[in-house]
Order: C-alpha cells, then structure tokens, then sequence
C-alpha cells in the first residue's frame, strides 16, 4: 500500500469506493469483526434458549424469558452443533466431536465478551498502520494481529472444553451447563475473587491498558511477527480474564446474563485506570464465595 501515492481517479464511483475501502483496512477490520461479535453472540443467544427449553441452564436471570420464546429452527450442521453442547441427555461417552463443539462453544463465548475488549489494541494497530501507509511504507493487515490474539483464545478454548468434561464427570445429574453447587461453586468464585487482587493481574492490565508503546516498538512488516505481536497481546487478555470465566461454571456455562455482565466487566476494566474496578470486583466475588460456602456447610 503506497497511500498518498494511490489514483484512483481512472476507477468509476464503484471503483473507487472499493479501492478506497482496500486502501484502508481499517473499515475492512471494523467489518469483520463486527460481524464475528454479532454472529457469536447471535449462536450463544440460540444455544442458551435451546438449553433454558431444555431444562439445563437452571435458574438463570432470564432463564423462563428464554424458556417461552419459540425454537428457531437452525441448519442440520448448527443443530448438531447445539446438540453436542446443550443436548438434553447426558454424554455416555466423552468423543472428539463433542470435545469440538464444547472448545467452539467457549471459543464463541471468548469472541463475544473478550474481542470487544481488544477494540483499543486494535484501533491503535490501525492507526499505526495507517501512518506508515501514508509514508509508502509496507503495512502488514491488522486481521492477522486479530488472528494472533483469537488464536490464544481459541488454545484457551480447548483448556476450559476440557475443564467442562471434567466438571460434568463429577457433577450429580452429568451435566455441567448448569450452575455449579455448595463447595465447588465457592471454590471457583473464591479463585477468581482472588485472582483480582493478584500482581500478576495488574501487570496483564497494564500491558492490555497501553498497547501503543507495545506495537511501536515492536512494529514490522512481516506477517509472522505481527501475527507473534497478536498472540502476546492475546495472553496479555488472557492474563487479565482467565479468572472471570471461570464465573460461568458457577453461574452456569449458557447464562447469557453473565456472559453480558462480564464482557462489558472486561471492557471497563481495560478503560480505567487503576485498580478499583478490579478490587471491587474481587470483594463482591470473594464475599459470594463466603457466603456460599457456608450455607454448603451449615
């Protein structure tokens, strides 16, 4: 991309439209990932009406709304999809196809609630980009940043996939959808209480907080690098958020109330400066856990 170099001027209006959005990959970025936050949240809305129908998400905030709206009907390959991961019975049998839509499942929840969150990051790349463009310099697309930090998410997908099977293994009716009870509960809640007050936790804020330092020093026009610069600012917002998702097995994995609650959560915590949204958070958190475990053990 040479930038001020570019003519379109031998293009017709059409072209020149489309010349002009290529010549700036930022609304192509805008775009695609709009559309991959909406249709993720989109599956994740049909997949927790599918398990509140089906009786498996318990008693959510919002749970008999979703229970009375009608069954939309989905593609063969989205129903079987759903079925893996919300079907009614209990697996028999843990196979690959269901450890597939377990990790895409959480994969979904991940883009949903935790891109937003990286919309700064991105934006800043963007702009970086666009300046070296203008100067004719070789510009590498941001979507290969994104898919750097989607991959960390989607390894990490694979991890929480496999802390479901396990979960269900143990739990009392084979099912782990649904919130978690008494002692386990508290335990999850308490670890990500925790975790908020962690050192480890503001030094990963800090880097998601300040990515512009991070990308500038760091700039170059090979795709590989850029895509290793995506997945280091992937495990940065894995290093903030890994906790907190791990409040949806005690709330229940398809409660799409918490999922609401925790990426706007995600998203403030990256905006502000300081430590008081993440110690408040970690106060309600820890206190919730108390409280549960000692009804569990009274």
């Amino acid at each position: 991309m040479t930038g001020q170099s570019d003519d379109f001027s031998h293009l017709d209006r059409v072209g020149r439209a489309v010349a002009g959005v290529g010549a700036k990959p930022r609304y192509v970025v805008v775009a695609v990932l709009g559309g991959a936050v909406l249709l993720a949240w989109l599956l994740l809305a049909g997949m927790a009406m599918r398990g509140a129908q089906a009786g498996l998400a318990g008693s959510v905030p919002g749970g008999s709304l979703l229970r009375d709206l009608p069954t939309i009907p989905l593609p063969t390959v989205l129903e079987r999809f759903v079925a893996l991961c919300v079907g009614p019975a209990p697996f028999q049998a843990y196979s690959i196809s269901q450890f597939s839509a377990l990790a895409t499942m959480w994969f979904l929840m991940a883009v949903a609630t935790m891109l937003p969150s990286a919309a700064p990051m991105i934006r800043t790349y963007c702009e970086i980009a666009d300046t070296a463009r203008i100067k004719g310099e070789p510009v590498v697309h941001p979507l290969i940043l994104v898919a750097g930090y989607l991959a960390v998410w989607l390894v990490a997908s694979l991890a929480f996939a496999g802390l479901t099977l396990g979960l269900q293994a143990i739990a009392p009716d084979g099912q782990a959808f649904g919130p978690a009870s008494g002692v386990a509960a508290a335990v999850l809640l308490g670890a990500a209480g925790l975790y908020q007050f962690s050192g480890l936790k503001e030094a990963c804020l800090k880097k998601c907080r300040r990515p512009f330092s991070i990308l500038f020093a760091r700039w170059s026009d090979k795709p590989q690098r850029i895509f290793r610069l995506g997945t280091e600012q992937g495990i940065w917002c894995l290093g903030c958020c890994w906790a907190l998702m791990l409040v949806m097995f005690a709330v229940g994995i398809m409660n799409l109330f918490w999922m609401v609650l925790l990426g706007l959560f995600a998203l403030l915590e990256k905006q502000v400066n300081g430590r008081l949204p993440s110690r408040i958070a970690g106060v309600i958190l820890l206190v919730w856990a108390t409280a549960l475990l000692l009804v569990s053990l009274c």
